[in-house]
């Protein structure tokens, strides 16, 4: 067999792959490099489509690049673990992350590149926060829809969720996170930022029988990532006010 008729074989593959049935119907009523063409912006017009539809899926809204994460700010972060994480070995293992630290270190930002780059790299992944998330579940009017809206968290490869523990929740709360994490279980990654360590999550979920199990779900296999700082965002707005003070004493100074 010639390199050109192998070459052949591979287009009608990747015709028969991308449905272009007409394409096939004539296909002798072409010449090769215009058979190409069409194969090549067939699929490069699916590519990008599937990305835009994948990246509004993710909801990420705005969010800083890795690119200006400041490791020098952390007391305490280990930045060959959160790197590692960039490599997708979680998602392609099912596996989870916990993002644990106080408000206004970097968790967000992380967990927010983690879900843009799993988008990037030809997955689906959503990011929510616990209340949001939560507060959708909760409101839905009978079990039926309630299934189609967990389905709808279970099934991205990726899911981000964000703030466990910022708010406190009833058993029903923590019932229905467990419902979540426990499809998720094994299958599918999901990467959580919380600024309370595990023994207080009694604390978020008061009274709630699951918490334990819950949080067994969470933890097994999972990567811990602690992030010892302070507030990165008190930071930036304590610099915000000085500079604007001294834009302020400069034009007072002036003549």
């Amino acid at each position: 067999m010639t390199s050109k008729s192998t070459q052949l074989d591979a287009m009608q593959l990747e015709a028969q792959r991308l449905g272009l049935v007409g394409l096939l119907e004539h296909w002798h009523e072409l010449p090769a490099e215009q058979r190409e063409k069409v194969i090549h912006w067939e699929a490069f017009t699916r590519r990008q489509r599937s990305l835009q539809r994948r990246m509004a899926a993710a909801k990420l809204g705005r969010f800083k690049p890795m690119a200006d994460f400041d490791w020098l700010w952390p007391k305490q972060l280990d930045r060959a673990q959160v790197e590692d994480l960039f490599t997708l070995d979680i998602v392609r293992q099912g596996c989870n992350a916990v993002l644990i630290g106080p408000n206004g270190t970097g968790k967000t930002m992380v967990c927010k590149n983690l879900v843009h780059h799993a988008v990037m790299a030809g997955y689906t992944a959503t990011f929510i926060a616990a209340s949001d998330m939560l507060r959708d579940l909760a409101e839905q009017p009978d079990a039926r829809t309630r299934y189609k809206r967990v389905k709808h968290y279970t099934e991205p490869d990726l899911l981000g969720v964000d703030e466990v523990g910022y708010l406190s929740y009833d058993n029903r709360y923590a019932d229905l996170l467990y419902e979540v994490l426990n499809g998720r279980y094994q299958r599918k990654s999901t990467i959580i930022t919380t600024n309370r360590p595990f023994s207080q999550w009694t604390e978020v979920f008061p009274n709630a029988v699951s918490v334990v199990t819950l949080v067994d779900r969470v933890t097994h296999q999972a990567e811990i990532v602690q992030f010892v700082a302070d507030s990165y965002r008190l930071k930036e707005a304590t610099e915000q006010r000085q500079l604007r003070a001294a834009a302020r004493a400069k034009r007072t100074d002036t003549p």
